[in-house]
């Protein structure tokens, strides 16, 4: 095969993204997919063919928000490629035990009239705490679009509004003290904090330990940011599934040259006299690289399974150690759950409205309840006497994704990827079965159906994916789908080590991209992006390179 000036390892999202603008700068990029449809984690696919046709499924990732705190949209064009956003109203429904909700719209001023019925102090907190949590989220936005390191670009990602909004924030030693407190807290602290009821403490904490923790969890804080962004910029959706996000890259890609090989998965990196020059796939084949191997899979993964420790040495001899000893995965990732539904499940006892169920429901009874969740996960014990769960009926927002007057049911839940005292049994050696993960499956179930009692009668067939199946369906390792955890030790310019933290590595043509790089795992395209604007300064002139030092 002819070489190509770039080859991309892996169709994620990230990685189409790294191609389209390595495209339009006017390299030749091949990428390697070693699933039978590029996306990665961004897919929608009819996982169930046969007993539920025409009813489309998104296999992992669903809620987009970060994406929009990026140009990609408009700089790639996307709309003009099919690329159609609906967004979501209301964000976020969590119904309680006690016949009590939390509701969230996008605005900020009727989520505080919801949560006033049951206290006035806590939605005069909850307008204080969101508008925190907005100021520092538009305070640090600039940075996921930059390479963490490269101090300059940095600096000159912030306009005067922005600095403003830093000012706000830390623009004293109270407020900067305070700041650092914030980050370095636990989310559980933070709530404890501002807020008085279980009402709005319990799905915030839910949506806080997205990030993959416990709430109580020193260093996680950031994800408080998850409610802030469903107010702005909003959560969305993807019209036809987070796929059609794929599918339009993919077409992009396409239209600028670029070639998309689906299972070809890697085998080998190869590397000649330091520098990498190419890929072998499993079937033997090698492609060639004139000027550079992208990896979007994890650096775990790259550095220890895909290039060999020779060449690695050679070029820093502490760097596989590092990896292999830092790298953090606590075993926490999901167990998925994906249904197909007569009719959209019906929460009667909470005055049921369709409308409701447009966002996210979030089954978080208490702040106890989500620490249970996910402190049992990370001890490797399944959390499903009493699940809390995170949900999204997909066709309430866009029915396209079923047939007329059906709908589909997105269900994750919280698990261990390695089962305590089960090593060497089930999949992959994590104790996961078929059996198992169907057991868990139905009590996952019978928990949603006591706020919904028509679930069970209204599913007409359910897949079950077991996180060992998660983990080996997406290649990633210990199921985690953000690559590496997202704790304060493991981000921005720590993600996934110092050394290789700014999209390069220590042997020569060989980058990184993907979710287990800055600004870290979501649908944003932001370490894509980042990544060819790193790969393009280090390919220019000797004015680009100078440039480039500085990225260093």
């Amino acid at each position: 095969m002819q070489a190509k000036d770039v080859i991309i390892i892996g169709a994620g999202h990230n990685g189409l993204v790294c191609a389209a603008y390595l495209l339009k700068a006017g390299y030749k990029v091949l990428l390697l997919e070693k699933r039978p449809v590029p996306g990665g984690a961004a897919t929608t696919e009819e996982a169930m063919p046969t007993e539920a046709p025409g009813f489309k499924f998104n296999l992992c990732a669903i809620d987009h928000e970060f994406i929009f705190l990026g140009p990609i949209i408009e700089e790639l064009n996307l709309q003009e490629y099919g690329l159609e956003y609906l967004f979501c109203d209301p964000t976020v429904f969590c119904p309680h035990p006690d016949g009590k909700y939390f509701l969230a719209h996008r605005s900020l001023s009727k989520t505080c009239a919801e949560i006033a019925r049951y206290s006035q102090r806590d939605a005069e907190k909850y307008a204080e705490f969101i508008q925190y949590w907005d100021q520092l989220m538009r305070s640090v936005a600039p940075m996921f679009n930059v390479p963490p390191q490269a101090i300059f670009e940095i600096i000159k990602s912030y306009d005067l509004e922005t600095l403003k909004t830093v000012w706000k924030m830390a623009g004293s030693k109270k407020k900067a003290l305070d700041f650092i407190r914030t980050m370095i807290s636990s989310p559980e602290d933070i709530l404890n904090e501002w807020f008085d009821t279980e009402i709005v403490k319990a799905p915030l904490a839910r949506l806080a330990a997205e990030i993959g923790a416990p709430p109580s969890q020193k260093g996680i804080t950031s994800g408080m940011m998850m409610m802030a962004m469903r107010h702005n910029p909003g959560m969305a959706r993807p019209k036809g599934g987070t796929g059609a996000l794929t599918q339009v890259l993919v077409k992009l890609v396409q239209s600028l040259g670029g070639v998309i090989l689906t299972e070809q998965r890697v085998k080998d990196v190869l590397i000649d006299d330091g520098r990498a020059i190419g890929v072998r796939v499993e079937n033997g084949i090698e492609y060639r690289a004139t000027k550079g191997v992208i990896s979007n899979i994890d650096a775990r993964r790259l550095f220890l399974q895909l290039v060999e420790p020779a060449a690695i040495n050679q070029a820093d001899p502490e760097l596989r150690d590092r990896i292999e000893r830092r790298l953090v995965n606590n075993n926490e990732t999901i167990l998925k759950i994906d249904c197909a539904l007569s009719e959209a499940p019906r929460f009667e006892a909470w005055g049921h409205k369709d409308e409701h169920l447009i966002g996210t429901i979030l089954i978080a009874d208490s702040v106890r309840q989500v620490e249970k969740a996910h402190a049992l996960t990370i001890m490797g014990e399944i959390p499903d006497q009493d699940p809390s769960i995170y949900i999204d009926v997909p066709t309430m927002l866009d029915p396209t994704m079923a047939p007329e007057g059906k709908h589909t049911l997105w269900i994750e839940f919280f698990a261990p990827y390695q089962i305590a005292d089960a090593q060497g049994t089930g999949l992959n050696g994590t104790g996961w079965t078929d059996e198992l993960k169907n057991k868990v499956a139905d009590r996952v179930i019978d928990k949603l159906a006591d706020y919904a009692p028509n679930l069970k009668q209204s599913i007409i067939a359910r897949r079950v994916e077991s996180p060992a199946e998660l983990g080996e369906r997406l290649g990633s390792y210990k199921g985690n789908y953000y690559h590496l955890d997202m704790t304060l030790d493991q981000m921005i310019f720590l993600r996934p080590l110092p050394e290789i933290a700014n999209y390069k590595t220590p042997i020569k043509g060989l980058y990184l991209t993907g979710a287990g790089t800055h600004p870290g795992g979501s649908i944003s395209g932001m370490p894509g992006r980042n990544c060819a604007n790193v790969f393009l300064a280090e390919n220019r002139s000797i004015v680009g390179k100078l440039k480039g030092l500085f990225r260093s």
